[in-house]
């Protein structure tokens, strides 16, 4: 059983060796990864290449079959999950309150970890309080007595982001965060992710996504997984090249970056050849 705050010393999070195998299946495959403090890592890979699986790993919310996960420096299998999961920051965009509560109680709501307010619990005044500089830092300042089921789906997922940086959490997991946007509102939500990464240095974060566009330009490592292995890990520039791309997606595509955010294009001279 966690009794105390875990540390703020080591990595945030480590995973040696780790595969992951359900109804006979192999999900996961020798899966190595240490995060430092001010990190943050992008996995990246088609669909079924592990990358949920992995980051349900991050977020201690399952096991692995073999190997050691470590996440703010407890081992998994010698932890209580549920209250390790509450020093982490979890962003699901499908995550949907029980009831239509406002933004302000949205975010509260990351202090319970739950879906809804909890009964006779309050929070404090410095709680409250901030809860209204998130909300703010996040751009969602007009919109705080908002209902939840008129927030845009943009607003929706900048809500989150501030209800899962409440418990202020070392470690900030994004899973999908783009998912369902349109152009603006994506533009917004990756804007608000660089400038929280720029007032929270010491914060780890690791973004899910198969789209290289949904990267924001603060990306500093990236993982590409196919097929539940591991194809390239390390520093972004080192990873997100055009012949690790096009190899972990199994298609020829050219990869750009250009205002330090990135770009992928079907390479069509590459697919004639390869034709």
């Amino acid at each position: 059983m966690i009794v105390s705050r875990p540390s703020d010393t080591g990595p945030v999070l480590r995973a040696d060796g780790v595969d992951v195998v359900r109804d006979g299946n192999h999900l996961l495959r020798s899966i190595s990864l240490t995060v430092h403090r001010g990190e943050h890592w992008a996995l990246l890979g088609a669909n079924g290449a592990g990358k949920s699986t992995l980051l349900n790993l991050l977020g201690a919310v399952t096991h692995p079959t073999r190997g050691i996960v470590e996440v703010l420096g407890r081992k998994l299998g010698r932890v209580d999950m549920r209250e390790l999961r509450s020093y982490l920051g979890h962003v699901n965009p499908r995550h949907a309150p029980d009831v239509p509560l406002r933004v302000r109680d949205v975010v509260l709501t990351g202090l319970t970890n739950t879906t809804a307010l909890v009964p006779r619990w309050a929070p404090t005044p410095e709680e409250v309080e901030r809860a209204g500089r998130l909300i703010g830092m996040l751009g969602m300042s007009a919109r705080s007595d908002a209902h939840w089921p008129t927030l845009s789906q943009g607003e929706r997922g900048r809500t989150l982001i501030a209800r899962a940086l409440m418990p202020q959490p070392r470690l900030l997991l994004l899973d999908e965060p783009a998912t369902g946007l349109d152009l603006a509102a994506r533009e917004q939500l990756l804007s608000s992710i660089d400038a929280l990464r720029s007032r929270h240095p010491s914060l780890a974060t690791v973004l899910v996504t198969h789209h290289l566009e949904e990267l924001p330009a603060s990306t500093t490592h990236a993982m590409l997984l196919r097929e539940g292995r591991c194809l390239a890990s390390g520093r972004v520039d080192d990873v997100l090249t055009t012949a690790q791309v096009s190899m972990c997606f199994d298609h020829p595509v050219r990869i750009t970056r250009s205002g330090g955010r990135w770009a992928a294009r079907a390479d069509r001279v590459l697919a004639v050849d390869a034709g």
